[in-house]
């Protein structure tokens, strides 16, 4: 932790022009994507030769190959190749140690570009990762900044922080962020990572789950933690940064626990996990989960996978390879879920609140494509139903939300629908099925007339009872204003 030679390194870096849009630009789209699914040929073919230094920088610290120490000199001016061992980038040969990629995400306070070190990956080690891998930014960590709630609060918490990519999120809209994590080498790669990109809020700290908190109130929480489902058995490799160490689900159940008495009033906490199915809903099982917290709670149920596909992701996730090793290691997943009944795992994210008044119980899966902006649209649905528990839904005026379409399918020759729908562009994409009396009040609902007045004037319009429309469209409403699609 060399502030002085941490400066330089941003600085080589920056004039190199090493962004997430310069590689983009230099090695093109077509590579980018081969090197999402892991493969590095199209874009070393794209370098060719070439020893500019955005191009070396990129041959070592993405691509994980070894450069000559004078050429890697001359691609950090500032830094140099001393520079570059003495800060564990390089050995004195030239050859990676780490992986150094740009990072780039949009949130409510506009566009931020990072730098983010990790351990190589299994493309340039060649073999399978070791235990206390540290991992970079992946699925996960993407899926879980994509739903963060980005309300400034005064202290914030990143439970099991890694490589400390959740931590440089929540310093953007906290003004403390305290970082946790159970391996030291995460915690100085994190610290790195801060250092790195001149963010000087977070405070790191060596410890289980919230231990290192313990008395501590937060407001938000956010946890990418270990929630991988490893058999507990001799053989099996169990990687710092996805295997929790616990039984089956039991560590996601055990921070969602602890989750309450950690959270300030008002305060959210939001994690990603997964829960096993046996003979009982593994959906059903959160919900109990969430029930205990005596919290707010929605939980979104994004993916089930059957125990073989699961064994297989995260086998080949570890870098094992079919052939003998990885039969081993599926036997062995296999027996586990066997010995507790478990068919299907599910995966998905969980957002709760220590709130102001009657509780939000939610429980859902949702697989379909989502629209963007999910941690936006998670607070306004926290706060549509406050709302909805304080007010007169007939009394209120409402507005279609602008990013709402309504679609109409017929048959040939018809006059009148066969099927309606109501489309949501951003949140989470719903379509939802309408009737002729549901598509009337929510055209009407306009912001001028009161709710009940529309109700009143669209059963007088379709000749049905007043009383019974508004029966069969009040809880409608409810929903629709819960989940986005009218506005109060």
């Amino acid at each position: 932790m060399d502030r002085a030679l941490i400066d330089l390194l941003a600085a080589d870096l920056a004039e190199a022009g090493f962004t997430v849009d310069g590689l983009a630009e230099l090695w093109g789209q077509d590579a980018a994507d081969a090197l999402h699914r892991g493969q590095r040929v199209p874009a070393l073919r794209a370098l060719a030769d070439s020893t500019a230094p955005l191009a070396v920088l990129a041959r070592v610290f993405v691509l994980g190959l070894p450069t000559e120490p004078r050429t890697l000199d001359g691609a950090l001016p500032r830094l140099g190749m001393p520079g570059a061992i003495a800060l564990g980038l390089v050995d004195e040969h030239g050859a990676p140690q780490l992986d150094l990629r740009p990072y780039s995400v949009v949130d409510s306070q506009g566009v931020a570009s990072w730098w983010i070190a990790s351990d190589l990956g299994e493309l340039a080690l060649g073999h399978a990762i070791p235990e206390n891998h540290v991992l970079g930014v992946g699925g996960a960590s993407t899926t879980l900044s994509g739903i963060m709630i980005d309300a400034p609060v005064e202290l914030a918490l990143d439970l099991g922080t890694g490589c400390g990519i959740q931590a440089l999120h929540l310093a953007r809209h906290a003004r403390r962020v305290i970082a946790t994590d159970i391996s030291q080498r995460a915690l100085d790669l994190a610290r790195f990572n801060a250092a790195l990109n001149g963010v000087d809020s977070i405070e790191f700290r060596l410890g289980s789950l919230f231990e290192p908190v313990a008395g501590e109130r937060f407001g938000h929480i956010v946890s990418n933690p270990p929630f991988v489902i490893t058999p507990r058995v001799e053989g099996v490799p169990s990687y710092e940064y996805r295997d929790g160490g616990m039984v089956g689900d039991a560590l996601v159940a055990k921070v969602v626990e602890d989750l309450a008495e950690h959270l300030e009033p008002g305060g959210f906490a939001q994690l990603l996990g997964n829960w096993e199915y046996s003979e009982r809903s593994g959906l059903d099982r959160v919900g109990e989960w969430a029930e205990h917290t005596g919290l707010d709670a929605w939980v979104v149920e994004r993916e089930v996978q059957s125990v073989e596909e699961y064994a297989e992701t995260w086998i080949r996730d570890g870098g094992t390879r079919p052939g003998p090793a990885f039969d081993r290691l599926y036997s062995a997943w296999l027996d586990d879920f066997s010995s507790r009944g478990v068919e299907r795992v599910g995966f998905g994210y969980l957002s709760f609140r220590r709130g102001p008044g009657p509780l939000l119980r939610r429980v859902e899966h949702y697989g379909h494509p989502l629209g963007g902006s999910l941690g936006q649209h998670i607070r306004q649905v926290f706060d549509a139903h406050d709302w909805l528990g304080s007010s007169d839904l007939e009394g209120a005026t409402l507005t279609l939300a602008p990013d709402v379409t309504e679609e109409r399918h017929y048959w040939p020759g018809a006059d009148d629908p066969t099927v309606m729908l109501l489309r949501q562009g951003s949140g989470f994409a719903r379509s939802i099925p309408i009737g002729t009396a549901l598509a009337a009040v929510v055209g009407a609902c306009d912001g001028d007339l009161p709710l009940g007045v529309i109700c009143a004037a669209v059963a007088q319009l379709l000749d049905v009872d007043g009383e019974d429309l508004r029966a069969e469209i009040l809880p409608e409403i409810h929903e629709l204003v819960l989940t986005g699609f009218l506005r109060t």
